[in-house]
């Protein structure tokens, strides 16, 4: 099953998460494919990119059962390249969002220049419930777009917020009912591929380089927050607590702190 669908119309690339069984959610292929066509779409003459999910949801976030042999930072920095080329690119974005959009999935539709959501969406920055703190842009994302002690809540908490409640705190944009999306998608992005490529491309920059931190940075320091977060006994026993179905029993212990120390046993 080929993971990320592209389809091309006058000059408007839809990119459609492809992982419909899991919620679209995001394992190494499709992260590698979306680096791969965030790379190429401003070289295909691309005006306009919309990015969605297939069979009723956006993305369900990191997909936790996926096997992926690479270290914490490995990963990070393959999630970190998505995250920038993604927000670096120089033409419109657009997510559309039906379903859910949690932890790095709403990230991902955050990182789009544009938000369009139907009454059903539902949004989760979900890490701290797995024994996380939010990646793929989400600290420098959520303050600079819903202020920062209400990015505080949605992170802290992991909360599931409606598409109304999201709309009200800046994080989305527009809210259409699920049967008229699709066409008010297509039309949006039809006024923007029709817009002046370079005038688009620097709005869109100096909107970007206005903020007083660059995502780079912010990028960089979520990665050394993770590889801290792999570092406890949390991050396993959110994953066996998601398998086994109940509640996870977070305790913030380290791997090292877990094991009797060796010279104890001499």
């Amino acid at each position: 099953m080929t993971v990320l669908l592209s389809s091309d119309t006058g000059g408007v690339r839809t990119l459609t998460l492809n992982r419909p069984h899991r919620k679209n959610a995001l394992d190494p292929e499709l992260w590698s494919a979306l680096r791969d066509a965030l790379t190429r779409a401003p070289h295909d003459g691309v005006r306009a990119l919309v990015l969605t999910g297939a069979g009723g949801a956006f993305c369900s976030g990191a997909d936790l059962k996926a096997a992926d042999p690479r270290s914490p930072l490995d990963k990070l920095r393959a999630l970190n390249e998505v995250a920038l080329l993604l927000h670096e690119l120089p033409i419109p974005t657009i997510a559309k969002v039906t379903g859910v959009a949690v932890g790095a999935g709403w990230n991902l539709a955050l990182g789009c220049d544009l938000v369009v959501a139907t009454p059903e969406s539902r949004f989760s920055q979900i890490f701290t419930r797995r024994g996380l703190s939010p990646d793929c842009g989400g600290t420098w994302l959520l303050p600079k777009l819903a202020g920062l002690q209400q990015a505080k809540r949605l992170a802290l908490l992991g909360d599931m917020i409606d598409a109304e409640e999201a709309r009200s705190l800046h994080l989305v944009t527009w809210v259409v009912p699920g049967e008229e999306i699709d066409a008010y998608v297509a039309d949006l992005a039809v006024r923007l591929a029709a817009g002046p490529p370079v005038a688009l491309a620097q709005t869109k920059a100096l909107l970007n380089e206005g903020a007083d931190h660059t995502l780079r940075e912010a990028l960089a320091g979520e990665a050394r927050a993770q590889a801290v977060n792999f570092a406890t006994t949390d991050v396993p026993e959110a994953y066996a607590a998601f398998a086994e179905r109940r509640a996870p029993r977070f305790t913030g212990r380290w791997y090292r702190d877990s094991e009797e120390p060796s010279c104890a046993k001499q």
